[in-house]
């Protein structure tokens, strides 16, 4: 991870906008927040500015999601944060970065998902992503892919938050891991993948779903990466309504790597919240919370 040598302002923004994109430099900027690769600032009633901060890998993906979102976003029946401009690397900020539409919500690690409904409209936004992609499509960093490749750093991380005293039953949410490993690889096309549906990338209004923010993972891959996304999001009892709703629907070994890849998530949302891993870029307390929460619903269920 590396920080840009130059430190994100309002006047450095407004500057960046005066250069490459004056039409919008006199709008009314603040900053909305800052995430784990990117810092973002609200630009005028309707616009967000994007600009890499943290990780080396923030700029290809910000010109992913430039390259790729806008053709997805009209199927897609929750609002994101489609890319409307990109501005390139120059002397006043050595990175690329984005002008988006304004997504409004509060972050469900910061304001969860309470309403039962909300699992018919995440199974409307997922069933409409999940389309086969094209051959072009990207590629994830190990997102959408085998689970198997990801057991090292899932047994590290469990034991990590076990010896902190942060998961209650570890043999418990290993049984889940494992019985993901046992469970049929995907053998149909990969599909497009959001590939970072935590809670801190979804937004919420009243309680349900209104928004789903941060496409730079955006690949193609198993759906079941996709689906752990119902564990960590929706209420308790409202996965099995997510799945009913789902099209073209999950077979029983979708299912349960599904709920492996939801452990290992929820074990990185404990590395970053509970377990005081705090200096990552965009890690922070309301991460724990949500991670405990899949946990325990992961455990009291079946496969």
């Amino acid at each position: 991870m590396t920080t840009t040598d130059v430190e994100i302002t309002a006047d450095l923004i407004r500057d960046l906008l005066r250069e490459q994109h004056p039409d919008l430099a006199h709008l009314p900027l603040r900053l909305g927040a800052r995430g784990w690769d990117n810092q973002l600032w609200r630009l005028g009633d309707d616009l967000a500015v994007r600009l890499p901060w943290a990780t080396e890998s923030a700029d290809a993906l910000l010109r992913k999601e430039h390259a790729w979102l806008p053709g997805l976003a009209p199927h897609l029946p929750l609002p994101v944060p489609v890319p409307q401009r990109l501005g390139e690397p120059g002397a006043l900020f050595g990175r690329p970065w984005v002008v988006t539409t304004w997504v409004p919500g509060e972050p469900a690690d910061r304001a969860p998902v309470t309403r039962p409904e909300a699992a018919d409209v995440l199974a409307g936004f997922l069933s409409a992503l999940h389309r086969p992609a094209p051959d072009e499509a990207p590629v994830g960093r190990g997102r959408g892919g085998p689970l198997a490749d990801h057991t090292e750093g899932f047994e590290r991380g469990l034991a990590e938050v076990s010896e902190r005293g942060l998961v209650p039953d570890p043999e418990a949410v290993r049984a889940v891991w494992q019985d993901a490993l046992d469970a049929p690889a995907w053998d149909g096309p990969p599909v497009w993948l959001h590939a970072d549906l935590h809670p801190a990338n979804v937004l919420t209004a009243d309680g349900g779903l209104c928004g789903v923010v941060d496409f730079g993972d955006l690949c193609a891959g198993d759906p079941a990466y996709d689906l752990a996304g119902a564990w960590r999001l929706l209420p308790d009892g409202a996965v099995d309504r997510f799945y009913a709703r789902y099209r073209p629907g999950a077979d029983g070994a979708t299912r349960r790597r599904a709920r492996g890849w939801a452990a290992g998530s929820a074990i990185g949302g404990l590395l970053v919240g509970d377990a005081g891993d705090h200096g990552r870029p965009g890690g922070k307390s309301s991460w724990g919370p949500p991670a405990r929460a899949t946990l325990a619903r992961l455990v009291a269920s079946r496969p």
